[in-house]
């Protein structure tokens, strides 16, 4: 594992800062903080990293233009809120990345863009260029058509899942802690901070608790969901505090800030990602004990000789879940049939495709090129 001090010295970072901080905690845009970050980010990318980043704030920018004290739960008032704020964000970052002679780009993303296959290969052509470039992309859902159903969820998600698109190697989180502790500080005043841990691992997200402020979607829980996934990648995240003095310029010098989740296992290959990084699935796949150790031990495609149970209205092509007897995630892929002959075939060998489907198209449920194990 890389230690702080190489992982400084990595070439493509992406850094998220969260609605609170990019907003005073709801008081319109914080000059001051945006200034000292632009500052910072421009030294590293003079430096020659190349950086994206992903910022929260549309809507709590677009609540304070339009008066509005609580975030508003209709949709369409979220996204007015998101229109009206895009506007005032994106100003200021490119205003003040001006000031250094650089070009910054504006992003918006669902998660339509990252599920079409075609469209997620467009989306990462587009960041490399812009970072082949010189531009820093400045990213962010977008929030003014997403829907439920189109939604990330939160920044933290998006911005692990933008990680794996450009395949960076660290990614920051900057928010209003200091870090990950064994215990909530706001409660304990004695808690610990942890300093380093593993990416993906439980106890860490048991940790985490389930709270997130006023303005963002977000909470420490998504933070360290988002370092599990970024680690699909191969990147390491770093979790600080965004209004730390030069807080970027001392991650770049290796002070050991915040705490640092490093992956713990190899980055998966390019379309494995794509499909560990799909948010939404259609469909739930039972699998015996026997399928489970195949596809942990041997990385071999899943039969249908395999499934006990087959939940969900799928098409055939769209994603669906694994899990094992006990409901635990096993892996997910691309099945080569719909849900009604899944169900027809589920538990039958191979042999038995034809006879019971009248043809067969291929002799497994989802093929290995199409699964990821989790």
């Amino acid at each position: 594992m890389k230690s702080r001090e190489e992982l400084a010295r990595s070439p493509r970072w992406v850094i998220k800062i969260g609605s609170s901080l990019v907003t005073a905690d709801g008081r319109g845009l914080d000059g001051t903080n945006l200034d000292a970050w632009v500052t910072q980010l421009a030294a590293l990318r003079g430096a020659g990293r190349e950086l994206v980043l992903v910022s929260s704030g549309a809507v709590a920018e677009g609540m304070v233009r339009l008066g509005w004290h609580e975030r508003p739960r209709a949709l369409y008032e979220l996204q007015a809120a998101a229109a009206v704020g895009q506007m005032g964000m994106v100003q200021a970052y490119e205003v003040r990345f001006q000031r250094f002679g650089m070009c910054t780009a504006q992003v918006l993303l669902t998660h339509d863009d990252l599920v079409d296959r075609k469209r997620y290969l467009n989306a990462r052509s587009t960041l490399r260029t812009l970072l082949r470039l010189g531009a820093i992309p400045v990213v962010n859902e977008n929030d003014t058509v997403a829907d439920e159903e189109i939604r990330f969820g939160d920044n933290d998600t998006l911005a692990a899942l933008v990680a794996n698109l450009v395949e960076a190697q660290l990614l920051v989180i900057l928010t209003d802690q200091d870090g990950l502790f064994d215990r909530d500080p706001r409660i304990h005043p004695d808690a610990r901070l942890i300093p380093e841990g593993r990416a993906g691992d439980p106890a860490l997200e048991t940790l985490a608790g389930t709270g997130s402020g006023h303005l963002g979607r977000g909470g420490m829980r998504t933070k360290i969901q988002a370092a599990a996934r970024a680690a699909r990648s191969g990147c390491a995240t770093l979790i600080a505090h965004g209004r730390a003095p030069g807080v970027l310029k001392r991650i770049a010098d290796g002070e050991a800030l915040g705490t640092l989740l490093l992956p713990g296992h190899e980055p998966l290959a390019a379309r494995k990602q794509w499909l560990a990084g799909q948010l939404q699935v259609r469909g739930r796949l039972t699998l015996d004990d026997g399928a489970v150790r195949v596809l942990r031990e041997s990385g071999r495609s899943l039969l249908p000789v395999g499934v006990t149970r087959v939940e969900g209205e799928f098409a055939r092509g769209e994603l669906v879940a694994c899990i094992d007897a006990h409901g635990t995630p096993v892996a997910r892929g691309l099945a080569n049939y719909d849900a009604a002959e899944a169900r027809r075939i589920a538990g039958q060998p191979s042999h038995r495709i034809e006879a019971l489907l009248g043809y067969v198209d291929e002799p497994e449920l989802i093929h290995r090129d199409n699964l990821v194990v989790l």
